[in-house]
């Protein structure tokens, strides 16, 4: 126990650091007078998180924990959310938060879960070598899943063992090779992975519970109705949490779902006050964006494996990828952690993982993904752009990133997210989460 506790202080000490360092980086570049940005403080700190606008519909959409992951994505897809809060359905009538809900089951999670089933299913691929070796299917549990070298939470929940048996059971196994990782399993796999992830045990009845046990992406925090703007605007920026459940004391229910999204929203809607119109006319560039250098931003090809780019996503822990073609990294795409509804929702048409390049998918998302939505393409804006556009665009197109192209081919220079912008109207006064919420910021994280 003792163990799990350092190895959790440890990313929690290793996430503070890094939050720290970025949010450091953006106040010494965006260079806005200290009078103004006290000024933006102390007006978002006056805002009370009960006057921002609810949710479309005004109903926030809640899952089940019992929800097979399959229903939720379609849930997800069906609501156009990325992501949705996890009742507890043992403690569904309880008053208090903490017993109500589980966290939040977003894309992110779900591609954890997809990636490190690829990895199970290219092992229970090769189960036909360990049988032909002596050892029955029967017996790939007792061997533990140690000793098929399968490591990370699925195989801590016991999944990796069942996988093989399923396998084995089920006539999926056939000599193919092993994989060793997700893009691999995929190639290995082709059209069994589906057979594997979506119609064998115990891939098939896969709960959101589980997900949210072992892929939990961050930490549930929602803040009551009588916080400020300025607590939310941080969380989402410093604290890089993506959106912020709204609750009221002795009340049951989310009251709203405050998403980055929506505050970018919040603030394009801001036109015409001074302080906004000050700060929007200003180049980019004025402002140290974009915060990442161009040898930073993390990319994929398009001859590459779409499973590489959610891989890619989920070691970067960022939520998408500018596609590049070329020497001189041509924009030609994007890809998003939203797009993986595509391949659970549409396993007929995205089966054969050995040809499925990032640029076949975006190709069979444009003549065969209306059902679930048109995938986004990448936006783009010029170095000396103002940040007022580059507002405009990530509000009007409900975008989470713009990409900075440079020269006549738009070559990638950096990219803009919704963090990003929100970042660039709030600095933290001292202590302020321990004086204003009563916790600390180590204490938040591990929420």
């Amino acid at each position: 126990m003792a163990g799990n506790e350092e190895v959790v202080d440890k990313k929690i000490r290793s996430t503070v650091s890094s939050c720290e360092a970025y949010f450091d980086k953006v106040q010494s570049r965006k260079n806005l007078p200290k009078s103004l940005q006290e000024t933006l403080n102390s007006a978002f700190a006056g805002i009370p998180v009960s006057s921002f606008p609810q949710v479309p519909g005004g109903r926030v959409i809640e899952i089940p924990a019992e929800t097979p992951v399959s229903e939720a994505v379609k849930i997800l897809s069906d609501s156009k959310i990325l992501s949705a809060p996890v009742i507890n359905t043992d403690h569904e009538t309880s008053l208090d938060w903490r017993d109500r809900y589980l966290g939040i089951i977003d894309y992110s999670s779900i591609i954890l879960w997809v990636l490190e089933s690829a990895e199970l299913a290219a092992i229970a691929l090769s189960a036909t070598s360990a049988t032909a070796a002596g050892v029955g299917a029967g017996a790939v549990g007792a061997l533990g899943v140690a000793a098929l070298g399968v490591t990370g939470p699925v195989a801590a929940a016991g999944l990796a063992a069942a996988a093989v048996g399923a396998a084995v059971a089920g006539g999926v196994v056939a000599d193919r090779g092993v994989g060793k990782d997700a893009p691999t399993a995929a190639d290995k796999l082709g059209k069994d992975f589906y057979q594997v992830i979506l119609q064998e045990e115990p891939f098939k009845s896969t709960t959101v519970r589980t997900i949210l046990k072992s892929f939990r992406w961050a930490p549930f925090l929602p803040v009551s109705t009588e916080s400020s703007m300025l607590s939310v605007m941080l969380l989402l920026s410093k604290y890089r949490l993506r959106n912020v459940p709204v609750i009221k004391a002795g009340e049951p229910d989310i009251k709203n779902y405050i998403t980055q999204s929506a505050v970018v929203q919040g603030l394009e809607g801001c036109k015409g006050r001074d302080w906004f119109d000050h700060i929007s006319a200003l180049p980019i560039a004025d402002l140290g964006l974009p915060f990442m250098s161009p040898s930073e931003v993390v990319s994929i090809e398009s001859e590459e494996l779409i499973l590489e780019a959610f891989k890619r996503m989920r070691d970067n822990n960022i939520g998408g990828l500018p596609v590049i073609e070329g020497p001189n990294k041509k924009i030609v795409g994007n890809i998003s952690m939203r797009d993986i509804r595509y391949l659970l929702l549409q396993p007929e048409v995205f089966s054969n993982f050995r040809q499925l390049t990032v640029k076949s998918f975006a190709t069979k998302i444009a003549t065969s993904g209306e059902e679930y939505g048109l995938a986004v393409p990448a936006i783009t804006c010029r170095p000396d752009s103002t940040l007022g556009s580059v507002i405009n665009s990530l509000a009007s197109r409900s975008v989470h990133r713009v990409y900075v192209a440079a020269g006549d081919e738009n070559e990638l220079y950096g990219v803009i997210t919704l963090r990003d912008v929100i970042s660039c109207f709030v600095s933290e006064p001292p202590n302020y989460f321990e004086n204003c919420l009563g916790f600390s910021v180590k204490e938040m994280l591990n929420r």
